[in-house]
């Protein structure tokens, strides 16, 4: 593993302002600059996206496939019904973690289901951004 993308999905560019309650109060710019230095101590290179489009979370996993060696996504809502970033996911043959800040199981009814975990590597949820920097660990040891 030398080169991983990090996929943030809707809403999550409102991180510090969107539900502190639930995210925390601290921004995106904050998160990004954690992960990418989470990442250069595992001695990875990390790319970050994120986009509140479907499509072009989809185009960006497709390109990951001769890009990068692994991916992290926080696919946010889309987690619970995109069956076409599920099959993207599916389609790309390179290691993706599922990652949330936020418990899914222990929030609203639909929440609970993740459409993309089955296809995914692993699923970390519920430690804030811990789980994103877990997630960077264990793409560096896959």
């Amino acid at each position: 593993m030398e080169k991983i993308l990090v996929i943030h999905g809707p809403n999550l560019n409102l991180l510090g302002e969107r539900e502190p309650g639930v995210y925390g109060s601290t921004g995106i710019d904050v998160l990004n600059r954690k992960i990418i230095d989470r990442a250069k101590s595992q001695g990875l290179k990390c790319e970050i996206f994120q986009s509140n489009h479907e499509g072009a979370i989809i185009d960006k996993l497709h390109s990951a496939r001769t890009e990068f060696d692994g991916v992290i996504i926080n696919a946010g809502a889309y987690t619970h019904y995109s069956y076409a970033i599920r099959d993207a996911i599916s389609a790309i043959k390179i290691p993706v973690i599922e990652v949330h800040i936020s418990n899914i199981d222990a929030r609203e009814e639909f929440r609970a289901k993740s459409v993309i975990a089955p296809v995914c590597r692993g699923s970390i949820c519920g430690l804030g951004f811990l789980s994103y920097y877990l997630a960077v660990d264990a793409m560096a040891e896959l």
